[in-house]
């Protein structure tokens, strides 16, 4: 570890190996990077694996980070909802990596340990989600799983239970987090350590 290093925090948590199909991260920590995992750190996240990777783009990853805030703290949609929605998209674009840290949040937002488990055949055990959490996994099947294409039915339906803003939101943090799955597995970013975890948010 530099004294650059440690002067932005950096022990434990040490950036400079390889946990992807990308070399370690360069010493020292670019200012960027170091100011981000700092601000992941005050947030009550961990440095994980993922920002061990992104940070190899210090710019467009610091440009990225308000918009992820924002999926986590300034939507009006229940998170419940949102984790919903995450969780089946990690489903659909097969990124673990994604679920495993989504897993806890889902839980904290209200999702059962039952309805996590039933996810990945959820139209089976329908009888577990209510109408707005059935609504929500049939839009994201259809919008992530047939190109976008969502039908007039299904689209009424959601609309049926959410408002345009929240609509929004619901599709913002699933397409999001398909992006993030395709990036995560396009990369090869190795599972994290069972302890580390995502900055919470807000719920």
């Amino acid at each position: 570890m530099t004294k650059s290093d440690a002067d932005h925090g950096v022990g434990a948590d040490d950036p400079h190996v390889k946990v992807s199909r990308l070399p370690p991260l360069p010493r020292p920590l670019d200012p960027i990077v170091a100011e981000l995992f700092e601000n992941t750190r005050k947030r009550g996240g961990h440095i994980l694996n993922l920002h061990k990777v992104t940070g190899h783009a210090p710019k467009l990853t610091s440009a990225k980070r308000p918009f992820t805030y924002a999926l986590r703290n300034d939507c009006d949609v229940a998170r419940l909802y949102r984790e919903l929605a995450i969780c089946r998209t990690a489903i659909n674009v097969e990124c673990d990596y994604e679920l495993h840290h989504h897993h806890p949040l889902a839980l904290q937002a209200g999702l059962t340990q039952a309805q996590f488990n039933a996810l990945r055949q959820w139209q089976a055990k329908a009888e577990l989600f209510d109408a707005k959490q059935k609504a929500v996994l049939s839009f994201v099947d259809e919008m992530t799983l047939n190109k976008g294409q969502v039908s007039e039915a299904t689209f009424k339906l959601l609309s049926d239970h959410f408002a345009p803003q929240e609509i929004i939101e619901i599709a913002y943090n699933s397409t999001s987090y398909y992006a993030s799955g395709l990036f995560m597995k396009a990369l090869a970013i190795e599972p994290d350590e069972p302890h580390k975890k995502a900055a919470p948010g807000k719920f």
